[in-house]
C-alpha cells in the first residue's frame, strides 16, 4: 500500500433518507485520520477497480473517522449500487488522502449555502465550521420530498447552534415555497459568499443568477457532468510510451478502451469532474467534454480528461 492510500473499515451504516445512506469509515491500525477542510472529498477504491469520489460530511479538525453519504441511483455506474447493495459493517476500503476543490472562505461577512439533493454533503461540514467560527450563514436546501431530504433533523439542530438559518424546499408539495435564486442573489450583500452544490439544472440556474457578481464570491461544485461524454468513437489513440495504437469504437470512451486493453490509468468520477484522469496530449485535437479544464487549457489542446472527452481528429497521441 502506498503512502497516499489509507485502509479504513466500515463501522456504521445509517439510512439518512429514503434514498441516501451514510457510511462511517474508521482507520485500520491508526487512532486518527488526516485532517481536512470543509468541502473536501476522498476517492474510494471499490471492488472491480472502480474509484469514486465522495464528499466528507463530518468535522475535519482531528477526525477519528470519515463520514460520507451515498444516494441510491437507478442508473448507477458502480459506486452507488455497490454501497447500497454490497457494503456491510466490518468491510475494509482503501481511500485516498482528502483533497478540496470547493474551499470555504472563512472570513466572509455572510455565507449563503444552496444545496439540491445529495449536494448537501459538502455543505454540512461547511456549516459545522461556520458555527465554530461564530459566523453568519443561511442554507437553502431543495429535495424531491421531505422523505428524500437527507440530514434534515441534523441541519435543524445545527441551525439552533449559531448565527444560522435554514430554508427547506420540496418539489412534491404544490403549495410549498419554491427556491428563488434571483431573490437570493438580489438580497445578498456584495461581501457575502455564495456556494451551490446540486443537480445540473440547479447549477446552471445558480451560474446564471450570479452574472454581474464579483466572481471570487461565487463557488459551486458539480456532482454530475453538464455535457454528455463523447462516445461516438471512430478514431484511434496512439500510446506514445506503451507503443500500441488502439481503436476507440462507437459507444465507448477513451478510458473504457484503455481499461479494456489492460492499460493502467488513474480515474475516479468517470464524468470529467474530478480531474483524476487528466492526460497529456502530444498530437491531435481533443473533443473536450470535461468540467475541469479552463477555456485556455482547452484551446491549447495539451491535456484532456480521457473519461469523457473524445477526438476531433482521426488520431490522438497521448503520453501514456
Amino acid at each position: 500500500m502506498t503512502a497516499d492510500i489509507i485502509r479504513t473499515q466500515i463501522r456504521q451504516i445509517r439510512l439518512e433518507s429514503e434514498a441516501t445512506a451514510s457510511f462511517e469509515l474508521w482507520p485500520v491500525g491508526e487512532q486518527y485520520l488526516p485532517s481536512f477542510t470543509p468541502g473536501a472529498h476522498i476517492d474510494i477504491h471499490l471492488p472491480g477497480g472502480l474509484r469514486r469520489s465522495y464528499s466528507l460530511i463530518n468535522n475535519g479538525g482531528e477526525p477519528r473517522h470519515y463520514n460520507i453519504a451515498v444516494k441510491k441511483e437507478l442508473e448507477s455506474r458502480g459506486g452507488s449500487s455497490w454501497f447500497h447493495d454490497n457494503a456491510r459493517v466490518g468491510m475494509t476500503l482503501d481511500i485516498s488522502l482528502p483533497s478540496n476543490d470547493f474551499e470555504l472562505i472563512e472570513n466572509a461577512s455572510h455565507t449563503i449555502l444552496i444545496a439540491g439533493g445529495i449536494g448537501i454533503t459538502p455543505i454540512i461540514s461547511m456549516i459545522s465550521r461556520l458555527i465554530e467560527l461564530g459566523s453568519s450563514w443561511e442554507l437553502h436546501y431543495c429535495a424531491r420530498s421531505f422523505a428524500h431530504m437527507a440530514f434534515r433533523d441534523e441541519l435543524r439542530s445545527l441551525a439552533n447552534c449559531g448565527k444560522g438559518a435554514i430554508h427547506l424546499y420540496v418539489d412534491n408539495l404544490a403549495d410549498h415555497k419554491r427556491l428563488d435564486l434571483s431573490a437570493i442573489f438580489g438580497s445578498a450583500a456584495s461581501t457575502a459568499h455564495l456556494y451551490c452544490c446540486g443537480p445540473a439544472g440547479m447549477l446552471e440556474a445558480f451560474i446564471a443568477a450570479a452574472k454581474g457578481r464579483q466572481p471570487d464570491t461565487v463557488h459551486y461544485e458539480r456532482f454530475a457532468a453538464a455535457n454528455a461524454a463523447a462516445t461516438d468513437g471512430g478514431f484511434e489513440v496512439k500510446l506514445a510510451r506503451d507503443g500500441r495504437t488502439l481503436s476507440v469504437p462507437e459507444g465507448k470512451s477513451i478510458l473504457d478502451t484503455l481499461l479494456d486493453a489492460g492499460v493502467d490509468v488513474p480515474y475516479a468520477c468517470s464524468q470529467g469532474i474530478c480531474g483524476s484522469c487528466v492526460t497529456t496530449v502530444l498530437d491531435g485535437i481533443p473533443d473536450h467534454r470535461d468540467e475541469c479544464l479552463s477555456d485556455e487549457q482547452r484551446e491549447a489542446n495539451k491535456s484532456m480528461m480521457i473519461c469523457c472527452s473524445g477526438s476531433r481528429s482521426k488520431t490522438l497521441t497521448l503520453d501514456l
